[in-house]
């Protein structure tokens, strides 16, 4: 027997039966993972690392101070620390009111059964730990972006990691999750993480053998948003993903009855229609399509509009998302369009957006420093400018702090004059611009390669169609020559 294993290694073969992992299979595979960024280190180039360390200390460091001056309530953490409390203690967790400004619970009780941890430390400690680990997040989330874009080469991109770290704290979206103690990064981290994973069977691993779908499950489970990801899956035909993110979803559901039953009960049958719970649709804080159109139509009722307004942008969103993952074959990073089509739409679509809710900026602006980079880097007799302004304008309107630039206070977010409205919208505008450029994008690329920019179901590479389409090449060919 020890010959035949032998044998068949050599071969290259596996043999048919495999002893079981010991129980150490998971403690060895740690200090993989610990290495892992220490040999990304290594391999990075000394003077460019250490310039972006440097310039990464001294904008966090200017980044407390500013958040010094400023203050910050952290009040998410706070109502997520009330939360954990109320299901600690037996309490109704949707009757609580904290903080100066009353606000209640919003999420599905599994979030709140995670928060629980977060009451076994107090305010000032919880605010410290919050911070720092959501600057750790957004370094993750940068290496999920680099990984999602196959950008920068592998040596560079913990300079990458560095200066996206330091820098990224000034990104509006980012400044304000770390303002008020939110989870948008780890929603974010756990979904780009699922979607960086290849399709098809778990690979070996401690957290490869998951299936894919399960990150996406939970984040749905804390917050209901991530659930589009679940629909970009099956539109792109990962059916297996879907479903398996769809199960997760209904298993944190199936936990939250069994452990919280009278609250799984009311937040599926009144509270999660109560936008009342959640803020004013009209607030500049809304960066939703719906909250663009009340501020528009200066209502906070914006109706059927708002809706069909949202109902198109949802249609064109995963539409481009689903084409963009289609055209993998002639579009470069096609995977990374589609993904970030999705989570743009995601952002548009839900009635009520918070302007942290668009961290989701950050792999969006990696991928556009991409193509950037890709055009910089063409002989100058065949480079054209237009990824660079793209990222430029991109990058300016979520460093902007526009929507707090024009008058808010009161009930003036009602009555904002019409030069305002741009910019108490501008992530609406800058993600559906977005989506305007993607499709246009994937069009452009399939026209080049020859390819129809939609192929009918009898059309499949080597039909009749596209040999007659070759034929004619050909023939075109021949009567130039």
């Amino acid at each position: 027997m020890t010959a035949v294993r032998e044998a068949d290694r050599t071969a290259g073969r596996q043999p048919e039966r495999q002893s079981p992992p010991t129980p150490d299979t998971g403690r060895q595979q740690l200090p993989a993972l610990l290495r892992a960024p220490l040999q990304a280190l290594r391999e990075a180039p000394r003077g460019p690392l250490t310039a972006a360390a440097a310039l990464a200390v001294v904008s966090l460091l200017a980044y407390a101070t500013v958040r010094h001056f400023v203050g910050t309530s952290m009040v998410d953490m706070i109502v997520y620390r009330a939360e954990g409390a109320a299901v600690a203690h037996g309490q109704d967790l949707y009757a609580l009111r904290v903080t100066e400004w009353n606000l209640p619970a919003t999420y599905p009780p599994f979030a709140a059964m995670l928060f629980v941890p977060t009451t076994w430390f107090g305010i000032g400690v919880l605010r410290v730990a919050v911070t720092a680990g959501n600057v750790v997040l957004l370094g993750v989330l940068a290496h999920l972006s680099f990984e999602l874009v196959g950008w920068p080469r592998r040596e560079l991109r913990p300079i990458g990691i560095l200066l996206v770290t330091g820098l990224g704290v000034w990104l509006e979206p980012v400044f304000t999750t770390l303002r008020y103690g939110q989870i948008n990064l780890v929603l974010a981290c756990l979904i780009l993480w699922d979607l960086n994973r290849p399709d098809g069977k778990p690979a070996a691993g401690l957290l490869r053998r998951l299936p894919k779908g399960v990150a996406i499950g939970i984040a749905a489970g804390i917050k209901l948003t991530p659930g589009l990801f679940a629909v970009y899956l099956m539109i792109t035909g990962r059916v297996r993903s879907s479903l398996t993110a769809g199960l997760t979803f209904l298993g944190t559901v199936a936990l939250g009855t069994l452990l919280l039953p009278n609250a799984t009960w009311g937040f599926w049958t009144k509270y999660l229609y109560d936008s009342s719970r959640v803020g004013k649709t009209e607030i500049v804080d809304n960066q939703s399509v719906r909250g663009a159109v009340a501020r528009l139509l200066h209502t906070a009722d914006p109706g059927t509009l708002a809706t069909l307004a949202g109902a198109t942008v949802a249609v064109a969103g995963l539409a481009t998302a689903a084409w963009a993952h289609r055209s993998a074959r002639w579009l470069p990073r096609g995977e990374a369009w589609g993904i970030c089509c999705a989570a743009v739409t995601a952002v548009l679509i839900s009635p009520i957006s918070w302007t942290h809710h668009w961290v989701w900026c950050v792999p969006v602006l990696v991928l556009l420093a991409a193509e950037a980079a890709h055009e910089r880097s063409r002989p100058a007799t065949v480079r054209r400018l237009r990824w660079r302004p793209i990222l430029g304008a991109t990058l300016l309107a979520f460093l902007s702090f526009a929507m707090w630039v024009v008058p808010h206070k009161g009930d003036l977010d009602l009555h904002l004059a019409p030069l305002a409205q741009a910019p108490a919208a501008v992530y609406p505008l800058a993600g559906v611009g977005f989506l305007a450029v993607a499709a246009a994008r994937v069009a452009a690329r399939r026209r080049a390669a020859g390819e129809p920019l939609l192929r009918l179901p009898e059309q499949r590479p080597g039909s009749w169609a596209d040999g007659r389409r070759s034929e004619g090449r050909r023939s075109e060919g021949r009567v130039r020559a």
